[in-house]
């Protein structure tokens, strides 16, 4: 029992993607699912599908190697952090991708400018 289940997600696809699996299988929930979604979308995982309440994710290669370098948790039980859309649009990194929980849904920081929203920030993915 994990108290964090999109944490535990997270960084089980990070060590997933250092020990070069190239598949995942996890619990599902409707955020895990939101974030996978985000994920396939920025080009970190390939694909995924539920079968009977487990996600199957297919990790992204390029070269033989995981797009998904290196993965950081922000928001943690203990202690949530939360940006507004100018915090995330004027950051001092963009190389780096931050996925968020919005009003909106689900979002990565690359769809903060279109929908003008902030939120609470989950990961930081480089």
């Amino acid at each position: 029992m994990t108290n964090y289940k999109v944490g535990d997600f997270l960084i089980q696809v990070k060590n997933a993607a250092r020990a070069k699996k190239k598949e995942l299988t996890l619990d599902s929930t409707k955020l895990i699912k939101a974030v996978c979604a985000v994920l396939k979308k920025e080009g970190v995982i390939d694909s995924f599908e539920e079968k009977e309440g487990l996600l199957k994710i297919k990790l992204s290669y390029k070269r033989k190697e995981p797009v998904l370098f290196d993965l950081k948790l922000v928001s943690k039980p203990g202690l949530r952090v939360y940006k507004n859309a100018e915090e995330i649009l004027f950051r001092k990194d963009k190389s780096s991708i931050f996925i968020l929980s919005t009003s909106k849904g689900v979002i990565s920081s690359n769809d903060v400018e279109k929908l003008k929203v902030g939120g609470e920030l989950i990961a930081k993915i480089y």
